[in-house]
């Protein structure tokens, strides 16, 4: 009875989605699509994306006129602490967990640099200037 009353304790605990601040220095305003097994979402830096917890890494890829994208991954990981839900809430406990993604937990921030675009190319000749009378 104990065991199905503490069920979920990382589910209770941490919930099922996770805030993650996005940044892109060293500009403001870029666009960032951020997508995983469990969704799509959509931010501008400096900006906060609320992400379904997972297993799945997150895809990041930043955008902003005069700047190249800029791609990455932004890793999940494993909490260690909700190994102890055995512990309390036993296997149920770990396997609601496990399989709403609150066992695994992002980065709270996460920092996608971004660079300048290069400048187009200039091919031909440097024009002349025309004596004006």
């Amino acid at each position: 009875m104990v065991g199905l009353a503490l069920s979920g304790c990382a589910s209770i605990v941490n919930g099922t989605t996770q805030a993650i601040a996005i940044s892109t220095p060293p500009v403001n305003g870029a666009q960032c699509d951020l997508s995983s097994s469990q969704g799509q979402w959509t931010v501008v830096t400096p900006g906060v994306a609320t992400v379904a917890r997972s297993k799945s890494d997150i895809n990041i890829q930043c955008h902003k006129p005069g700047y190249q994208t800029a791609v990455g991954v932004i890793p999940s990981s494993f909490e260690t602490w909700t190994a102890g839900n055995l512990v309390f809430g036993g296997v149920v406990g770990l396997g609601v967990d496990a399989a709403t993604g609150a066992i695994n937990e992002y980065p709270s921030s996460y920092q996608l640099p971004m660079v300048p675009a290069a400048p187009a190319p200039h091919h031909g000749k440097t024009p002349r200037g025309v004596p004006v009378s």
